[in-house]
């Protein structure tokens, strides 16, 4: 799985990042967030690392 977060804030909804947690509203009205751990998403019982 890959997000494409772009420096918009957009992907197809939008994000936000406060401090070390990040909130998702997508285009359908789903939403999710997510907490950043040492630069490390965990989001949905996911741990998501930074592409190379």
């Amino acid at each position: 799985m890959r997000h494409n977060l772009l420096p918009n804030g957009r992907y197809q909804g939008r994000y936000e990042v406060r401090g070390n947690q990040i909130f998702y509203w997508d285009d359908t009205g789903f939403t999710a967030d997510g907490t950043f751990i040492d630069d490390v998403l965990h989001h949905g019982g996911m741990i998501l690392y930074r592409a190379n």
